[in-house]
């Protein structure tokens, strides 16, 4: 391995330790820190997804030792109970567990005749909730509602007629660097989940919006200097979730979209349910969505046949 990348995980690694020492048994800490320097390093996960492994080994952590146990020697019957005493949604739970999981199978991986508690621990029953999409002609007007006429309004509908074009992630759009696009192939490196990358087709209207905010709305925005996002905020710095939300919000408001119907995931959501209803492949989905597994990806299906379903209730004269 050569000496920076040993560096940065060493650095990677001192910082995780430190951080999950607060409240946390020196042993059980670095524990924690080890198995969180394995995932990062052996499956790529997203910081969002360590920290939330981190916290809730945690809190596992301190309610054993008020209990006079740690990580290493917890039982089966102690996770259970830990569970029941500390309920929390079904997802979170979801979450948890996994983390759980994960953690023992690594020490069972690595110690051979370590015994997993949570082999037989049951695992919660995720509800099943569609993704909202919203309709092609509320799409249609959400695209058509920033003023082109502006430097805001252009770089606005720059990036929502990327985000429904090409099916991207919120993190995927703000994070995009500048070299990203490549506009003679009309094509996007996306970075996903897991450091991943995937191309994506960004589509002739997109492209057109884009080129326009690189050639009118851009220079200006960086004023000057040289930022690696490709798209930018008042201050020349690139955007963030947040402001992209609050964006979304505004622009669904006044074309009459409720607000609450309505999310940066929402134009995700849309991309894929519109493809499916067109004809799309759902392998080729798949890909276009950065889903690592099938499965992930055949929720649309079912948003589709709620589509025609409602469809049919409403037009059909025995419906």
């Amino acid at each position: 391995m050569p000496s920076i990348v040993r560096m940065k995980a060493s650095t990677r690694k001192e910082q995780v330790s430190q951080e999950g020492q607060a409240g946390v048994a020196e042993a059980d800490a670095q524990e924690i820190a080890a198995f969180v320097e394995r995932v990062w390093s052996e499956d790529g996960l997203a910081q969002r997804t360590l920290d939330a492994y981190r916290q809730d080994l945690e809190t596992l952590a301190r309610w054993l030792a008020a209990r006079g146990r740690n990580l290493r020697n917890a039982q089966r019957e102690d996770l259970s109970a830990f569970h029941g005493a500390q309920p929390v949604a079904v997802r979170s739970m979801a979450r948890r567990q996994s983390a759980f999981r994960r953690f023992y199978a690594s020490l069972a991986r690595n110690e051979p005749g370590f015994d997993d508690p949570t082999l037989l621990i049951e695992r919660p029953k995720m509800p099943r909730s569609l993704p909202k999409a919203l309709a092609e002609r509320e799409i249609e007007a959400l695209l058509d509602s920033p003023d082109a006429s502006t430097m805001l309004g252009l770089r606005d509908r720059a990036m929502f007629e990327l985000m429904y074009a090409s099916g991207l992630r919120v993190s995927e759009l703000v994070e995009l660097p500048l070299a990203a696009l490549n506009p003679r192939q009309g094509v996007l490196r996306v970075t996903g989940k897991g450091g991943k990358d995937r191309l994506v087709p960004v589509g002739e209207v997109a492209l057109e919006r884009i080129q326009a905010y690189l050639a009118e709305v851009r220079p200006v925005l960086a004023k000057g200097r040289q930022p690696a996002a490709l798209f930018l905020s008042k201050r020349g710095e690139g955007m963030t979730r947040q402001m992209f939300w609050t964006l979304v919000k505004r622009y669904a408001t006044s074309v009459g979209i409720n607000a609450k119907r309505i999310s940066p995931h929402v134009l995700r959501h849309s991309f894929a349910t519109h493809l499916l209803n067109h004809g799309a492949d759902l392998r080729a989905l798949q890909m276009l969505l950065g889903h690592s597994v099938l499965s992930t990806t055949q929720i649309y299906t079912l948003v589709a046949k709620e589509g025609l379903k409602r469809l049919h209730a409403q037009h059909h004269p025995r419906g």
